[in-house]
């Protein structure tokens, strides 16, 4: 029997390609349900960020001292600082970052099929290549909002200045810095979005061939419910081993875009503080909320978008 072709074939089952959607019901109902989940797990974003820039000597350093500090001096609200400018930037990033995903995902198939790899492997690193260019082409829009979110997430938190909403803080970055204010750590970003895209989808694609190969209904024709469970699987496992490996590279880049211009450092001096305040694990500061936030985050982003491509593909 031709396991190989049974496995390609049962998989096959549970993807959807670009070519079989419908683009404007995907643009629109994904807009709504990312924008859905992006409110659920915001407050943890809140809380690594915090966590990553706090001082040393700052009473609130840990997880649940955060979150008491935040519920204590603003209630609910202050879990989502920054929300506003973070849900406006999101629709057009999220926009972008898909087309390029989906469609180089494509082309990277064509390429690395003719070098006759394992089929784990062609999916690593055909949805490694893909997730990377697409974090590439999402960034112009992603850094600036990153910039302005995370400067609101902080604000009058271990020293950090105040701000009157996202339009103040836009107004004091171009009065300091001009527009490269807002690409603060756009290097840096690419370095650690991009490899962190490249982990996490080529983690997921290779997890996918992979439970699919042992399966032990890989010839049968997998239930509704196995596809999820799969697909769950392969979030968590994608956020866990990209959180693992990014963090250092995400603690650096929030520390450079969050100081204000008078006491601006460069990235060595940032990797310098951290290690003379904490050793080498200071660069791995706010990884349990940052893990979770992975996990939770690329377990539900993917099960929303593969539900989200079965909702929009075209009738045969």
């Amino acid at each position: 029997m031709d396991t190989a072709g049974t496995h390609k074939q049962s998989f096959g089952q549970t993807e959807i390609n670009w070519d079989k959607l419908n683009k404007t019901k995907f643009y629109v109902v994904g807009a709504g349900i990312f924008s859905g989940i992006t409110v659920a797990l915001y407050p943890i974003s809140v809380v690594k960020t915090r966590m990553q820039v706090a001082s040393h000597d700052s009473v609130e350093r840990g997880a649940v001292s955060v979150i008491k500090g935040l519920l204590k001096a603003d209630g609910i609200p202050g879990l989502y600082k920054g929300f506003g400018t973070v849900i406006t930037g999101a629709i057009p990033t999220r926009i972008i970052f898909l087309t390029a995903l989906e469609t180089t995902k494509v082309a990277a198939f064509k390429v690395v099929e003719p070098l006759k790899l394992s089929e784990p492997t062609q999916a690593a690193l055909a949805n490694g290549i893909a997730g990377m260019m697409a974090s590439l082409c999402s960034q112009t829009v992603f850094v600036p909002v990153d910039v302005v979110s995370q400067r609101l997430m902080v604000q009058g938190y271990s020293g950090h200045a105040n701000y009157n909403g996202g339009m103040d803080v836009i107004r004091k970055v171009l009065k300091t810095d001009g527009i490269r204010g807002l690409y603060r750590g756009f290097g840096l970003s690419v370095m650690t979005y991009s490899p962190t895209s490249a982990v996490w989808w080529g983690s997921y694609g290779a997890s996918q061939r992979f439970i699919w190969r042992v399966s032990d209904d890989v010839i049968a024709t997998p239930s509704q419910g196995k596809i999820v469970l799969g697909q769950a699987a392969g979030g968590i496992f994608a956020g866990a081993t990209a959180s693992c490996i990014t963090t250092p590279l995400d603690t650096i880049k929030t520390r450079l875009q969050v100081t204000v211009n008078e006491k601006r450092p460069t990235a060595r001096q940032v990797v310098r503080n951290l290690i003379a305040e904490d050793g080498w694990t200071g660069f791995y500061r706010g990884l349990g909320p940052r893990f979770f936030s992975m996990s939770t985050w690329g377990t539900s982003m993917i099960l929303a978008y593969e539900y989200l491509k079965r909702l929009c593909a075209k009738d045969e």
